[in-house]
């Protein structure tokens, strides 16, 4: 039995096995350091290119005909840490020797990939048909947080990398959700050959039920991130319609010119891939968001050994995830949250409520394992939550003890002190379940003394006061809240500096396109790139929209395809544009007067006194000289068009709307939305 060791120990061997890995993996493939230490060599001469898939002798490729692939391509035997069972973190962690042993298998199997490629002829690329040139249009996910979605083009071919949605800014008043302009594939739909998605998050696939009443291209895709997709569809009845096939990592789907490899990585949702993309051009590797898990709660560490493999044999471009490139170090492993909740549930007395990511499977399994440690019926709640729960057991993604789960119509039979809640609302959106609970809207749970609240997850960019607002009511009712900025409850599912220069390390670029993440991020992992050898002449940092061309020996931006954002209010897409955000910012910031005139069809003199009508401007009752003022302005307007014989209605309109702007902001500071109503009797 291996000794017990601290944390600081464990921690230890972990660099010390992951440096040795990729020491291992990327340094018999080209002379490239070990990118734990942050530098890298020029490879020498050019990389071999990759054939295409229906070429390799090994494995073959797959021609989708039914709704799931199948076939050997691809296929290899499982690693330990992908045999074993799910079993609670903190037993894992006790056996330092399975770890290294996954890292170094990983390894030895890059190492030897790495010589076979060699032999074969290192460095030497097969050049693509004379004048062949691969278009890559990103249409989402350059310069802003989420709704990625790239375009790959050659030729008559494309495929489509991803499907998401974005989330409203502060300023898109009564927007739900922001989905990419897909009028270029709209345009080009006979073209398009597949959808493939990277993984399961909302930033990635959020979009699909909008795209599809558009166009209805084949989407492939791993299990849970299928099994997601069909939820959605199924709520917006379209899941009868849509063209789902299921993949599994370690998988080459044919797409016209196009060979697309399911390369498995870690991310903070379960079966997440990146993608070799394979075309007569070149192979380009499309990361999508993914870490380097050394110890995942469940499943293998990403597949360093096919990355290196594809390193030495050739590729043409990096299009990597840049969310946490200013983040120094290596992302911490999921496993570590785990001794966290260890520490929470030991003894507590108290009801335990948990809110993270719904998507996060494997921080859920780890909630729902110490909860049936220590005793503990766990209740879920919140919709999504709820979809992710019947989703992951379903497919096997997760493994929950008998007896453990409880529905929330018999949460409280169960003793307080004998109950887990998970929750939605980690980013205290308003109408999630946590919200609810935190201000007492909760048809089934009370916050009070008895609880402690714990929040395991970070906050997305522009959530954080929304956050701060329901810790701050949960404390309000005497909980204790227990959040990611006082404890270690959450660790990013994003690869940090020293995981990306890996990942540049061990497939070796010809050209560096980074993807997913704002302007900024962007031009830091342009200037990492850099540091780790490759030439900034082969380096874009491109924009939504812009078509980059690249050949086997250049690239460039050459053009721009329509692109944007299109808006999603309710059950109208594309509906609301910026004039009408303008008219609904202005409402937001200076209210709106309502100015009624009555006034005879016979001769346009005014019948009647107007009438005022404010919202959001003044309070009515404590402004009556002003409200008497505002009246003064309108009839004198108006008397002012009888003289000078206006009878025009959109001219006394006008009038009116002008002298009372003029008016209000004179001696108010103020420009209310004003619209005048003209009644003909």
């Amino acid at each position: 039995m291996a000794p017990k060791q601290n944390s600081k120990t464990k921690e230890t061997n972990k660099e010390s096995a992951l440096e040795q890995a990729i020491s291992k993996a990327v340094g018999r493939a080209g002379g490239v350091k070990t990118a734990a230490k942050g530098t890298a060599k020029k490879a020498a001469g050019k990389p071999e290119q990759r054939k295409p898939a229906a070429e390799k002798k090994e494995g073959k490729t797959l021609k989708i005909t039914d709704k799931t692939a199948t076939g050997t391509a691809g296929k290899r035997t499982k690693t330990p840490a992908e045999k074993r069972e799910n079993k609670p973190a903190e037993k894992r962690r006790g056996k330092p020797a399975t770890v290294k042993e996954t890292v170094l298998a990983a390894a030895e199997a890059a190492g030897k990939a790495a010589e076979r490629g060699g032999k074969k002829g290192k460095g030497k690329a097969k050049s693509g048909p004379a004048g062949a040139k691969l278009r890559i249009i990103p249409l989402g996910g350059l310069g802003e947080i989420g709704k990625n979605l790239t375009v790959y083009e050659y030729e008559k071919d494309i495929i489509v990398v991803d499907c998401g949605m974005g989330f409203p800014d502060d300023e898109m008043y009564g927007v739900d959700v922001v989905i990419p302009d897909i009028s270029y594939l709209e345009e080009n739909a006979a073209r398009i050959r597949g959808i493939f998605l990277t993984h399961g998050h909302e930033d990635h696939i959020g979009a699909i039920p909008y795209v599809l009443r558009k166009i209805n291209p084949p989407i492939y895709a791993t299990r849970l991130t299928a099994g997601l997709i069909k939820i959605k569809l199924e709520e917006h009845r379209l899941l009868k319609q849509a063209q789902i096939h299921t993949v599994e990592a370690g998988m080459t789907i044919q797409a016209g010119a196009f060979s697309v490899e399911f390369i498995h990585i870690n991310h903070s949702i379960a079966d997440a891939v990146a993608f070799a993309i394979t075309s007569p051009v070149g192979t380009v590797i499309h990361t999508g968001d993914f870490k380097i898990d050394v110890t995942p709660v469940t499943g293998a560490m990403a597949d360093l050994a096919r990355l290196g493999q594809l390193g030495n044999e050739g590729v043409l471009a990096l299009l990597p995830d840049s969310t946490n490139v200013e983040k120094p170090g290596h992302s911490e492993s999921e496993s570590k949250v785990g001794a966290r909740f260890d520490e929470l549930f030991k003894d507590c007395d108290k009801r335990i409520i948990v809110t993270t990511f719904a998507s996060n499977v494997d921080r859920i399994q780890q909630i729902i394992n110490y909860a049936a440690k220590y005793g503990r019926k766990v209740g879920i709640t919140g919709r999504s939550m709820e979809n992710i729960m019947r989703v992951s057991t379903e497919l096997g993604y997760m493994k929950v003890p008998e007896d453990v789960l409880v529905s929330m119509d018999r949460i409280k039979s169960v003793p307080r002190n004998k109950t887990v809640i998970i929750t939605t609302g980690s980013q205290g959106e308003e109408m999630s379940a946590l919200y609810r609970m935190a201000f007492s809207e909760h048809k089934q749970v009370d916050i009070d003394a008895g609880d402690r609240v714990i929040i395991s997850a970070s906050a997305i960019p522009g959530n954080e006061l929304t956050i701060t607002k329901v810790i701050d009511e949960l404390f309000a009712k005497g909980a204790e809240v227990i959040y990611n900025r006082i404890a270690n409850l959450h660790v990013s599912g994003h690869a940090c500096r020293e995981d990306l220069k890996m990942m540049i390390a061990l497939t070796k670029p010809k050209f560096f396109i980074p993807l997913h993440g704002e302007t900024r991020m962007l031009h830091q992992h342009a200037h990492l790139a850099k540091e780790m050898g490759v030439d900034p002449a082969n380096i874009v940092v491109s924009g939504i929209g812009h078509v980059i061309e690249l050949t086997a020996d250049s690239i460039r931006e050459n053009g721009e395809v329509p692109a944007g954002r299109i808006l999603v209010d309710g059950s109208g897409i594309g509906e609301v544009g910026s004039v009408v955000l303008h008219d609904r910012k202005h409402l937001a910031d200076e209210g709106m007067i309502v100015v009624i005139m009555t006034m005879s069809v016979e001769d346009g003199t005014l019948v009647s006194a107007p009438e005022i009508i404010t919202r959001g401007f003044v309070y009515l009752k404590e402004s009556e000289d002003l409200m008497e003022e505002m009246r003064r302005v309108v009839h004198e307007s108006i008397v002012s068009c009888e003289n000078q014989r206006i009878t025009d209605w959109s001219s006394i309109k006008s009038k009116v709307k002008s002298n009372l702007s003029g008016y209000l902001y004179k001696n108010t500071r103020r420009s209310p939305m004003i619209l005048p109503v003209i009644i003909e009797v």
